[in-house]
């Protein structure tokens, strides 16, 4: 009787080697962000077509947004970005320990990324009454399109927060994974495809950051109302 034949941890038996599992699962995760890509591309499409209609409107609501949140949520997600990397290169090292440690650092960050998002800027929006719909206050100049310019910000950092949320899950399902000993210098390629994920929502953030919050020129030091 032939001896069947030894595969490495984590062949999939529809693949005919490892080379060509991780080709497919990378080629399935860029079809899979390209539909991201045209979603919100989409929403930047509408974003930029709406602006030109309403520019000094526009340029009105992002002055009432407060840059530093923001601005430390690109840091926070920039510093992710690096830690996701930095498991991933433990995995291909072989180093287990660092592996979980970064990924727990990732979702860390993610998780203060979306904390500042919600508990503390959506907060202050609330308070200053800026919630389209639900808590709208302002009675200043252009408010019919600074209230459009709100309706763009809560869904499109809504949408990308939502994809934070299930960024962590992933992690959170790798971090097992990798506390188990799964992954290991040939075997890491689901670190690797998750990795392309939560590299693309930060992208998305990177756009989204200028787009919504620079765009109404300079800034007011002792804060968005000042």
């Amino acid at each position: 009787m032939a001896a069947h034949p030894v595969h490495p941890p984590g062949f999939a038996h529809q693949f005919v080697d490892m080379d060509q599992q991780h080709a497919s699962g990378n080629l399935g995760m860029w079809v899979f962000l390209v539909t991201e890509i045209m979603f919100f591309g989409g929403l930047f499409a509408s974003y930029i077509i709406y602006r030109a209609l309403y520019l000094p409107a526009f340029e009105t609501g992002s002055r009432l947004l407060d840059v530093r949140f923001g601005a430390t949520n690109t840091a926070v997600l920039i510093a992710s970005s690096l830690t996701m990397a930095l498991a991933i290169h433990a995995a291909q090292t072989g180093k287990r320990e660092a592996q979980v440690l970064f990924l727990v650092c990732t979702m860390l960050l993610g998780a203060a990324f979306i904390a500042i998002k919600l508990i503390f800027e959506w907060h202050h929006d609330w308070v200053d009454g800026l919630v389209p719909g639900l808590n709208w206050g302002y009675q200043g100049p252009h408010a019919h399109g600074v209230q459009l310019f709100f309706c763009f910000y809560f869904f499109m950092t809504g949408l990308h927060a939502l994809h934070m949320v299930i960024g962590i899950g992933i992690l959170t399902v790798l971090t097992i994974m990798a506390a188990r000993g799964r992954f290991n210098e040939q075997y890491y390629f689901p670190l690797e495809i998750s990795g392309l994920y939560w590299h693309f929502v930060d992208i998305v953030w990177i756009f989204l950051f200028p787009l919504l919050y620079l765009i109404g020129g300079r800034y007011a030091m002792g804060g968005p109302h000042g």
